[in-house]
């Protein structure tokens, strides 16, 4: 199954029975809230998801946006009306960074069958879409949250994987070189470590670049189906936008979900700059 949904094929969608669980999870880092965004106007029927507290645990020693308990994950997509026999779209505002996030946490808590619409919310609106304010009340799912359904790295797979596979880092290439570091205390990045800026995978109006164009460019860092692939970046959720353009591109990719900001977290983990 393709990860992505274009706003004419989800269109068509809506009228099938059943017709896809819609997730409404945008988000910035800097602010303001997604929620606000979410009510000035959404796809119709769209139930909003909290990155931040419906899509990962509290922040700690496992990085800012550690991976959620299945319990709590469970209990949130069961609140948003998610089920195991019904698809779901998510999106965010236009480039996916926040709704790859959910997309990956889904399929990796075992859900079949999950997509992001291509160019997201933007995209929608911007085709002439309908765009509804009203707040759903869905009713309650079935959904199980089953753990491992996709890869993920700790901190010693990381490590291990950018010294014999290849490890991309999906931070901003000032970011990565430690020269700039807006969000966490240290700078730098993982001994080994590719960069591979997720701004690189979509155009500038957010839509992922095709899937050819993104084999070409993993394929020029080193990150082919032939080799043993993971990412990381600041908190996991960027990451996960690369592993999903990874996808897109046919190469499987482990997730390190704690990425930079749990690698910090232990002085006697090597830093690299430049």
């Amino acid at each position: 199954m393709h990860p992505l949904v274009d706003v004419s094929a989800l269109a068509r969608q809506l009228y099938r029975d059943p017709a896809p669980v819609l997730l409404d999870v945008r988000w910035n880092l800097a602010g303001p809230p997604g929620i606000e965004a979410y009510r000035r106007g959404h796809l119709p029927g769209a139930v909003f998801v909290d990155l931040d507290r419906d899509v990962a645990s509290s922040p700690g020693a496992g990085g800012r946006h550690p991976l959620p308990s299945a319990d709590a994950f469970q209990e949130a997509m069961r609140r948003a009306g998610v089920s195991a026999a019904r698809p779901v779209v998510v999106y965010d505002e236009s480039d996916a960074s926040a709704a790859a996030r959910l997309w990956w946490t889904l399929r990796y808590y075992g859900h079949p069958d999950v997509r992001v619409l291509d160019g997201g919310f933007r995209a929608w609106a911007g085709a002439g879409r309908p765009v509804a304010t009203d707040e759903p009340d869905p009713a309650p799912g079935d959904f199980t949250a089953r753990p491992g359904g996709l890869p993920v790295l700790d901190a010693a797979g990381a490590a291990a994987l950018a010294r014999d596979g290849v490890l991309l880092d999906a931070r901003a290439a000032e970011r990565y070189r430690g020269e700039k570091e807006p969000v966490d205390p240290v700078a730098g990045h993982i001994p080994g470590a590719v960069n591979a800026p997720t701004s690189e995978n979509v155009d500038e109006s957010g839509f992922f670049l095709p899937s050819l164009a993104l084999r070409e460019r993993f394929a020029a860092l080193g990150a082919t189906d032939a080799q043993h692939v993971g990412a990381y970046c600041g908190s996991g959720v960027t990451a996960a936008h690369e592993v999903l353009a990874l996808t897109i591109a046919g190469v499987p990719a482990a997730l390190y979900v704690g990425s930079w900001s749990e690698w910090i977290t232990d002085p006697s983990r090597p830093i690299a700059t430049g």
